[in-house]
């Protein structure tokens, strides 16, 4: 990934953070035919190992989980809120009329290894932690307990697990850092009055790097 050094987001907290808030990852892996990528939600152990581990599940019918065996290296990309940007709203652009368009965003390369875990127990504990997680903020959360146990089973033996430990996290925070103060502020304002959710993800991200300096 290109990382102009203003862009380079080293803080661990804030790439954890980040796998954490937006855990729907893009698996990227060679197989024969290949690049290959699968978009799965993942599990993220930032204690197990140097750099953490990454957990999921994919299909049994998928023959990534076959094909890592071969070729193990992979890279799973986390991506945050993004926004266009648009020039008119740099006060520079009214005076000399020198920006372009752009685009904000937030992502995390993690690096590493893929290990295949084909066995009912590892399944079974990850889908229920990433189902207690995902239905947190439901008024009755659905649990695995709520479904006939032998549909359980069914299921659990449609997915293999993958366990990735990941050998190096990469960050881009690609906020505006290399723009003057005033062409910074401008933006963050008027995402935040357009007021989407990725605007209002990406301002907050801005007033943070403002505040870092």
């Amino acid at each position: 990934m290109y990382m102009p050094a203003h862009f380079e987001e080293q803080r661990t907290d804030e790439l954890h953070r980040l796998i954490d808030d937006y855990p729907l990852g893009a698996l990227v892996t060679v197989g024969p035919h290949g690049l290959d990528a699968n978009h799965v939600p993942f599990e993220f152990d930032p204690a197990s190992g140097a750099h953490g581990t990454l957990r999921a599940h994919v299909a049994r019918a998928n023959p990534v989980w076959r094909e890592v065996a071969e070729r193990p290296e992979a890279l799973v990309i986390f991506q945050g809120p993004s926004a266009y940007i648009s020039p008119n709203w740099y006060p520079s652009k009214h005076e000399a009329h020198r920006q372009v368009p752009t685009y904000n965003y937030m992502v995390v390369h993690a690096h590493g290894r893929i290990v295949v875990r084909d066995d009912e127990r590892f399944l079974r504990g990850l889908v229920a932690r990433l189902t207690r997680k995902m239905e947190a903020g439901e008024p009755a959360p659905w649990k695995m307990g709520d479904a006939p146990e032998d549909f359980i089973s069914q299921m659990l033996g449609a997915i293999v697990g993958i366990e990735i430990e990941v050998t190096r996290l990469v960050g881009k925070w690609k906020l505006g850092q290399n723009k003057e103060l005033g062409d910074r502020q401008g933006a963050l304002d008027a995402l935040r009055e357009r007021g989407s959710d990725a605007q209002l993800g990406v301002s907050a991200a801005m007033e943070g790097s403002l505040r870092k300096g």
